[in-house]
């Protein structure tokens, strides 16, 4: 579409403020940022829409309009809402660089500017795009009761005939259209995502095909709609983040038309997510304060204070003070350095959407932080809950993962690493700070384990698997090697299968009978395997200390 084709349509608001001559110039996308520099989300040809926070004083505009120009966009559009009339000093430099300028009044919001560009863009190639991105236009400017990316799927079902979904990288469903019927199971979704993220590892263009159980679905990224796909200086910075769109469709053989039209409603989902993503501004930021006042050491009465207004936030018409539990999660990349704190937190709000409510809707009312490369959620328990029975209480490791082990890993490939550890549930301020500890304690176990995802929650700091991760390497060979290395290479010779006979002696507390039931032997074969182990050893199972080394050396083996 033309620049003209903009300023023609009466519904955005937009005045010129200069590059009259420029405006036949064809614009090919939308872009909204505020940074002082956007240009690696730049790819040629877009309508920049801009707040001006990224604007201190006049000598700002001459640097920000020539990154512009360099990248080959249309035409800048600064929105009036934040400093009133758009500074002289901007419109000068757009003119010195011919860089058409735009006024967008305060009254027109970007959402609005976006959505018919995608619209008119879409719309010159695909004709049938053009009612689906209408009604979609109408239903967002109606706010968020307007059903959100559920009511864009509606459409591609009536008017396109095409099931889809909307998942997140972990495979829980966001949304999906009436036409395509029943809810995907949990276990398609994980593999549908789980495909999605080792194409995109493998650097791939989208959409990704992949044959499920007879059915062929078409995965379509669904990326920030102010990031181009070039934006991200590495793919792991969003691997993990990005949400999908699932086809039940083989596009493979779709004319561009087709593919264009896909592409423009996973642009319409994007402002969608980025708008859920902006809604978490504030819980981020006091889960920021409440740590930054737990790591300084603050008064419990000062983080009782910001606790006291997180409540409300997190828990909306909870009556009595809930109580808390720390999560802290850290993403690891080997290689090149790439920051995991952000990665760690946006799985970290994916991965604790819901997880204790009973409801029909999700909620969302994890608070996380992220600090020096790991992402520290604080949860709240209702207080009537948490009384019940501390041990059982609340999030625990095992279950975050389950559901989302197979598409993380996948993500991860063979050079990442997401390690989980959870807290107990606490009363009060006072608990918080060790709380911190435990679930960092907790991570750090999980780190000892092998496996691209792994977690450890506070039940096991009381035991045995606190104090191995932090025997160094070469003590744990050694004490490996001199108690298992001759039973490994009896074993290797005989096919004794003394190994398992001890993992079951002692996993049996020692007892002859339950053991030899349970490997299906006399109780005499179990004594002369008992007896031979004690021969190669020198070492006597009779003895709790031998039988506590023995435990030890097949943990750290």
């Amino acid at each position: 579409m033309r620049l003209r084709a903009l300023l023609d349509t009466d519904a955005l608001g937009l005045r010129l403020l200069g590059g009259e001559d420029e405006l036949d110039r064809t614009v090919r996308g939308v872009m909204t940022t505020d940074l002082r520099d956007p240009s690696r989300y730049l790819s040629g040809g877009e309508l920049v829409l801009t707040g001006l926070a990224w604007r201190r004083d006049a000598a700002d505009a001459e640097p920000f309009v020539r990154i512009l120009v360099q990248a080959g966009v249309a035409a800048l559009a600064a929105g009036e809402a934040e400093l009133g009339d758009v500074p002289d000093d901007l419109v000068l430099a757009c003119a010195k660089h011919r860089l058409p300028l735009f006024a967008v009044h305060e009254s027109v919001a970007f959402a609005t500017i976006t959505e018919h560009v995608v619209r008119q863009v879409s719309g010159e190639r695909a004709g049938d795009l053009a009612a689906v991105v209408d009604r979609h236009r109408r239903m967002m400017t109606s706010g968020p009761a307007g059903g959100g990316p559920d009511v864009v799927l509606d459409l591609l079902g009536s008017d396109l005939d095409l099931r889809a979904w909307v998942l997140s990288p972990t495979g829980r469903m966001i949304a999906g259209s009436k036409e395509a019927g029943p809810a995907l199971p949990a276990e398609t979704c994980a593999r549908l995502a789980a495909e999605h993220l080792a194409a995109t590892r493998t650097g791939r263009r989208g959409p990704h095909r992949v044959l499920l159980h007879g059915t062929t679905y078409s995965l379509f990224p669904i990326r920030s709609s102010g990031r181009s796909p070039q934006a991200a200086r590495d793919v792991r910075e969003t691997v993990l983040s990005d949400w999908l769109l699932a086809v039940e469709a083989d596009a493979g053989d779709w004319p561009g038309e087709r593919l264009d039209l896909l592409q423009g409603v996973t642009q319409l989902i994007a402002v969608e997510r980025d708008r859920r993503d902006a809604a978490r501004t504030v819980r981020r930021r006091l889960a920021q304060e409440v740590l930054e006042l737990v790591q300084t050491g603050a008064a419990p009465a000062e983080i009782a204070a910001r606790l006291r207004v997180a409540a409300p936030v997190l828990l909306p018409g909870l009556g009595a003070a809930p109580h808390w539990q720390v999560v802290v999660a850290r993403v690891e990349w080997e290689g090149e350095e790439v920051d995991g704190g952000p990665v760690a937190q946006s799985l970290l709000e994916e991965m604790l959407v819901d997880p204790l409510a009973t409801g029909p809707e999700p909620s969302d009312r994890i608070a996380v932080a992220h600090s020096g490369g790991e992402a520290i959620a604080l949860v709240p328990l209702p207080a009537v809950a948490a009384e019940h029975d501390g041990s059982e209480t609340g999030l625990l490791a095992d279950s975050l993962l389950q559901a989302v082990r197979e598409p993380l890993s996948a993500g991860l490939n063979d050079d990442g690493r997401l390690t989980l550890g959870v807290s107990a549930a606490v009363h009060s301020a006072e608990g918080l700070r060790g709380a911190l500890e435990e679930a960092r304690h907790a991570r750090r176990v999980a780190a000892a384990r092998t496996g691209r995802v792994c977690a450890a929650g506070h039940q096991e700091l009381a035991s045995h698997v606190l104090l191995l991760p932090f025997v160094p390497d070469d003590v744990r060979r050694a004490f490996t090697a001199r108690l298992l290395d001759p039973l490994q290479d009896y074993d290797r010779r005989h096919r004794a299968e003394l190994i398992p006979t001890l993992e079951a002696f002692l996993d049996c507390d020692g007892s002859w009978t339950r053991c030899a039931t349970r490997l299906h032997l006399h109780v005499n074969t179990l004594r002369y395997r008992v007896g031979r182990i004690e021969q190669l050893t020198g070492r006597d199972l009779s003895r709790l200390e031998d039988k506590l080394d023995f435990f030890l050396a097949l943990r750290m083996s």
